[in-house]
């Protein structure tokens, strides 16, 4: 589950981390007076979606040579025009695609005078089993452009979560981000605070681009992506009030209700698939047939009749699937229940595209015989390959 900045930035500073002040405004009215709070005379709007670049991106319905997603006023007035643009507009960024996210809300900033920048991510290495904190002198920058451009600019260290965050791992991270003095205690006490709201929420990643120091010394973070660990919220049911559902795909929200384990995808092809080996397994199986999944979507080992039925919908709720495979080991699941589940739904929604099945394990031979006497076009599969090169010719038959 990812948050918004201003939602980041308010939970970074419950753990010490320094955020300039700022306030979220859900309509034009309420950024002006987010304004009215703060000090000034220089104030930050920024729009208020779940993508980076929005400082880069565009409005489609401004035009070529509108502002993007990051603006700076000066006055109450500058501060409403860019409210006006932002919100109810949709913003084009770089991690948006084409479609775009329509901007419901903003967040109102202090102004900081910046002196220079820094990146400082905290993120999970799945490799080493710890925690890995990534620092680079280049902040302000995409890190993949770094990663590419200047690999060597770019430090990780491991922490071990068993002894946790050590003196000498700020040490490492000052040294990465070449500061020194005042400003390399500041650096130690920040990467510090941060790893304590990496472990303590849960967090997947933290990442903070940029670290700031301002003119006056201080080291500041200036914008936060956080994202937690979705197997770990029911640890913490005040951060899933944070959840903002109007920035998640609909399908993949609705999957969500019956825990299934949906991705949509840019393919023609549907899947449904219990384990996450197999479902990959059967997306590959379905490339190397020269077609492309549409979705990856596991329902899992012990799904019910309803909960078939409900996958079955979100697959056949894209438009762009031109036919289905199901591929089903029936281990913990039974194949007479998937059997029941596909019919329903298959009845349900009138069924109009091919659909090829693949059933093996428990209660194979009854499953089978549902299938067999439902009066439904259901293409049966001996196995995997079988079952690829079935889909793909009846989807090209179809065509």
């Amino acid at each position: 589950m990812n948050i918004h900045e201003y939602q980041a930035k308010e939970l970074l500073a419950k753990f010490g981390v320094p955020v300039p002040a700022g306030h979220a405004a859900m309509s034009v009215d309420e950024a002006v007076a987010a304004a009215g709070k703060l000090p000034g005379p220089l104030y930050v709007v920024k729009a208020q979606i779940h993508a980076g670049g929005r400082g880069k991106g565009k409005f489609k319905e401004l035009g070529p040579d509108a502002k993007g997603g990051v603006r700076l006023a000066k006055t109450a007035d500058e501060v409403r025009a860019a409210a006006t643009d932002m919100l109810g507009n949709t913003l084009v960024t770089v991690q948006t695609g084409e479609h775009g996210k329509q901007v419901n809300r903003l967040y109102v900033t202090d102004g900081v005078d910046i002196a220079k920048e820094f990146y400082l991510a905290v993120l999970v290495d799945r490799a080493s089993g710890r925690v890995a904190m990534v620092a680079s002198t280049e902040g302000g920058m995409d890190i993949e452009t770094v990663a590419h451009e200047s690999p060597d600019k770019i430090h990780t260290l491991d922490i071990d979560p068993a002894t946790g965050f050590m003196p000498h791992h700020g040490r490492a991270v000052a040294n990465a981000l070449g500061l020194s003095g005042d400003l390399a205690k500041q650096a130690a006490s920040v990467a510090s605070k941060l790893y304590d709201a990496f472990l303590g929420t849960d967090a997947s990643q933290i990442e903070i681009n940029p670290l700031a120091v301002t003119d006056d010394g201080k080291l500041m973070v200036l914008d936060a992506k956080v994202g937690f660990d979705g197997n770990a919220l029911f640890r913490h049911k005040d951060l899933m009030e944070l959840r903002d559902e109007t920035e998640e795909d609909p399908a993949e929200l609705e999957a969500s209700k019956y825990d299934l384990a949906y991705i949509k995808l840019d393919g023609d092809i549907g899947c449904m698939v219990n384990g996450a080996g197999l479902a990959m397994a059967t997306m590959d199986i379905i490339k190397l047939n020269g077609m492309f999944p549409a979705n990856f979507l596991d329902v899992g080992g012990g799904a019910s009749k309803e909960k078939v039925t409900a996958a079955f919908k979100i697959i056949l709720g894209d438009p762009n699937v031109k036919g289905i495979l199901v591929n089903i080991f029936g281990g913990i699941m039974r194949c007479d229940i998937i059997a029941d589940g596909i019919v329903a739904a298959a009845k349900e929604v009138n069924l109009s595209v091919p659909l090829v099945v693949r059933l093996e394990g428990t209660n194979v031979e009854q499953g089978k015989q549902i299938l067999a006497s439902s009066g439904l076009a259901i293409v049966p599969a001996n196995d995997l390959g079988d079952a690829a090169q079935k889909i793909v010719a009846e989807v090209k038959k179809a065509a």
